[in-house]
């Protein structure tokens, strides 16, 4: 693994020097674009709004509009606007890690100890999981300020769960929602028996992306020259009225023949 952020982790008067690795990998299939008349690949250019023609890549700058001009950028720019974050996430406070709901969850990425500071780095682990705490703070990354929280993972390793900021996530409030009402007693204690019926220990390994899988499948089966049969997407339950209490009688039916099974 390449890393993609070397820096360090700022824990009170201690800097914990690491190394910060992406966490996670797509398992989407890798699509080409394609021109549909004749399956040529469509090629997207960097064109000169003016010219038109194409530009190198090395002569892009960023800049930034302000009062009708454009204020270019240089790298040493974006070290100046915050120059200690940029190499160094520093804790600014401490979390029960239930706080913080998921809704604020981007990627997240490990940390790896550079040399010398594996004794630092173990300390802040160990500390961490003893405590059931995690560390919140703000360091740079690619020129943009990123909100995120130090935890242990496995108790192994150190991580870092990348945060939305606050304002990141929208007010609910404007949505056309009804007015909540308390659903019916043998409904309520019908759904909860489904729940705890089938309320196990998460495992992630029991999930496992098989999308791909079955599209691989049926990219295989066209390139053999089988013939695909069409499914309807359409929800047959639009517009319809639900049997609440039937479906949650069938939903538990369904469930205990599955644990016979099984």
């Amino acid at each position: 693994m390449k890393a993609i952020w070397n820096g360090a982790i700022g824990f009170g008067l201690v800097n914990i020097p690491v190394k910060m690795y992406s966490a996670v990998e797509s398992s989407n299939l890798d699509l080409d674009m394609l021109d549909k008349s004749d399956l040529s690949n469509i090629r997207f250019k960097r064109v000169n709004e003016k010219t038109g023609k194409e530009v190198k890549w090395e002569n892009i700058v960023k800049a930034y509009a302000l009062e009708g001009n454009y204020v270019v950028l240089e790298p040493e720019d974006y070290a100046a606007a915050s120059p200690e974050k940029t190499k160094v996430f520093s804790i600014e406070q401490f979390v029960q890690e239930e706080e913080v709901d998921s809704v604020y969850f981007e990627v997240p990425y490990f940390l790896e100890p550079q040399k010398n500071a594996e004794n630092a780095y173990f300390l802040l682990l160990k500390a961490l999981s003893e405590t059931k705490k995690a560390g919140i703070g703000t360091f740079v990354m690619r020129d943009k300020e990123v909100f995120g929280m130090v935890r242990p993972y496995n108790d192994e390793i150190l991580i870092v769960q990348r945060l939305r900021f606050g304002q990141e996530i929208r007010d609910y409030h404007g949505l056309k929602m009804p007015k909540v009402k308390d659903p019916k007693a043998g409904e309520l204690k019908m759904a909860i028996s489904l729940i705890e019926q089938t309320a196990e220990k998460f495992d992630p390994a029991a999930y496992k992306d098989t999308y791909a899988e079955d599209l691989l499948k049926i990219i295989e089966n066209k390139a053999k020259g089988k013939k695909i049969k069409k499914v309807s997407t359409d929800d047959d339950n639009d517009g319809k009225v639900i049997d609440l209490m039937a479906q949650l009688k069938a939903s538990l039916e369904h469930s205990k023949k599955a644990k016979k099974v099984s």
